[in-house]
C-alpha cells in the first residue's frame, strides 16, 4: 500500500526538469496505465456504447410492436372466428330445427299416405266382396231359376196334354197378334 501512495506522491512532486526515467514500481505503474485505459475507453467507447444500446432498445421496441400489431391482428381474426362460428352454430341450429320440422312433416305426410292408401285397400275389398257377393248371389239365383224352370216345364209337361198345350198356343198367338194391331 505504501508502494501506491508513494507512486501518486511521485506524480505531484514531479520534478519540473523534464526529466524522464523509468518507474519500476510495477503496481504503480500498472494502476496508472489501467486509469488511462479506462479513461480512453470511457471517453471514445462511450458513443459506441450508447450506440450500441439505442440499436438494442429500438430492436427490442420494434419487436414488441411487431409483437402487438401481430396480437391485434390475432385477436381480430380470434374474434372473426369467434362471430363465424356463433353464425356457423346458428346456422346448424336452424338446420337442426328446420330438419326437426321437416321429419315431423314427413312423417305426417307418410302416415297420411299410408292411411290414405289403407283406406283404398279397404274400399277395393269392400268393392271386391261386394262384387263376389253379388256374383255368387247371381249364381244361385240362375240355379235356382233353372231348377225352378226345370220343375215348373217337368211338372208343365205332367199336366199339360196335347189340346191344352195346342189352345195355350194359340192364345199366345192371338195376344201377339192384338199387340201388333195396337202398336200400328
Amino acid at each position: 500500500m505504501k508502494n501506491i501512495t508513494d507512486s501518486f506522491f511521485c506524480f505531484i512532486y514531479w520534478p519540473s526538469a523534464g526529466s524522464f526515467g523509468f518507474d519500476t514500481d510495477i503496481l504503480a505503474t500498472n494502476l496508472i496505465n489501467l486509469s488511462v485505459v479506462l479513461g480512453v475507453l470511457i471517453f471514445f467507447g462511450k458513443g459506441v456504447l450508447s450506440d450500441l444500446l439505442d440499436n438494442r432498445k429500438q430492436r427490442i421496441l420494434r419487436t414488441i410492436r411487431n409483437s402487438e400489431e401481430l396480437q391485434e391482428a390475432a385477436i381480430e381474426q380470434l374474434e372473426k372466428a369467434r362471430t363465424r362460428l356463433r353464425k356457423v352454430e346458428t346456422e346448424a341450429d336452424r338446420f337442426r330445427v328446420n330438419g326437426y320440422s321437416e321429419i315431423e312433416r314427413e312423417k305426417l305426410n307418410l302416415i297420411n299416405s299410408i292411411y290414405t292408401t289403407l283406406e283404398q285397400f279397404e274400399n277395393y275389398k269392400n268393392e271386391t266382396i261386394h262384387f263376389e257377393q253379388q256374383r255368387a248371389i247371381n249364381q244361385v239365383q240362375q240355379r235356382v231359376l233353372q231348377q225352378a224352370l226345370q220343375g215348373a216345364l217337368g211338372t208343365l209337361n205332367s199336366c199339360l196334354n196335347n189340346e191344352l198345350h195346342l189352345r195355350t198356343i194359340g192364345a199366345n198367338i192371338d195376344m201377339f197378334g192384338a199387340m201388333k194391331e195396337k202398336k200400328n
